[in-house]
């Protein structure tokens, strides 16, 4: 059985419309929105809304460590818009949400990332997309298990939740064979950015999980430049699948049953 995988998709429809290509599944572990482009300011909503240098200060006080200032930068474009913020955003979202679910591949099994808004969903999944949150599917006699969605941070990005309500997924799976999620299990070296220059938030729970079920594997994404891009906790491999927007390739699931 041959499932390509990918992660933090961030706008990538091109890409995303062929990634099933040759495989028998297609697995997204979310973070399917571009609100912001590192590498080109002038794309993602945020600098369709205010253009690629104001974007570009956006950027450079977030990867400075200014976040109250980014945050007090962000409500001074917000209030040049006509009306609630909220509207712009929403209708970005579902332009985004429009392109990219229908460029997405059949059969795929879809959870959220920490850059999604999971209650637009339904709007948007086609038969044949598959979605999945503190759930369990077989794919090919093999049992896959969803968890979706990201820890509270000082980013404030749309879909973070608290560390007990993502612990209670993590139990919900239970014992599985494969095991997918956004982000990663708390490995200091699958968390630190290497690019960014500092460490994501991974799960404790998901660790803890790994350590007592012992899947084939974990795999995750949410770090787009990880120190170390896999890693084994037993008998378990661990793998941050690649960041989709910038490599525009699937990583590949070879599985026999």
């Amino acid at each position: 059985m041959r499932i390509h995988v990918v992660s933090d998709v961030h706008g990538r429809a091109d890409a995303l419309a062929r990634a099933g290509d040759g495989a028998d599944a297609l697995i997204c572990l979310g973070d399917l929105i571009l609100f912001v482009d590192y590498a080109d300011p002038a794309l993602g909503m945020f600098g369709e809304l205010f253009g690629a240098e104001a974007a570009k200060e956006y950027l450079a006080l977030r990867s400075g460590g200014f976040y109250d200032e980014s945050r007090a930068l962000a409500d001074r474009l917000w209030a040049t818009l006509d009306g609630d913020p909220r509207t712009y955003i929403d209708a970005a979202v579902r332009r985004q949400y429009t392109e990219l679910f229908a460029a997405m591949p059949v059969p795929s099994y879809l959870t959220y990332g920490n850059v999604d808004v999971p209650a637009m969903w339904p709007e948007f999944v086609r038969a044949g997309q598959t979605v999945l949150d503190g759930q369990t599917v077989e794919i090919g006699g093999l049992t896959f298990g969803f968890v979706g969605g990201g820890l509270r941070t000082r980013y404030h990005t749309p879909n973070e939740i608290a560390d007990e309500e993502f612990a209670a997924k993590v139990a919900a799976v239970g014992a599985v064979d494969v095991l997918c999620c956004h982000i990663p299990p708390a490995v200091p070296e699958l968390l630190y950015d290497t690019v960014a220059r500092r460490f994501e938030r991974g799960s404790d729970a998901l660790l803890e999980a790994v350590r007592e079920t012992q899947p084939r594997y974990v795999l995750f994404g949410h770090v787009h430049q990880p120190l170390a891009a896999r890693t084994r906790i037993g008998r378990t491999e661990c793998v941050n699948v690649g960041h989709f927007r910038a490599s525009g390739e699937p990583y590949v699931l070879r599985l026999e049953e």
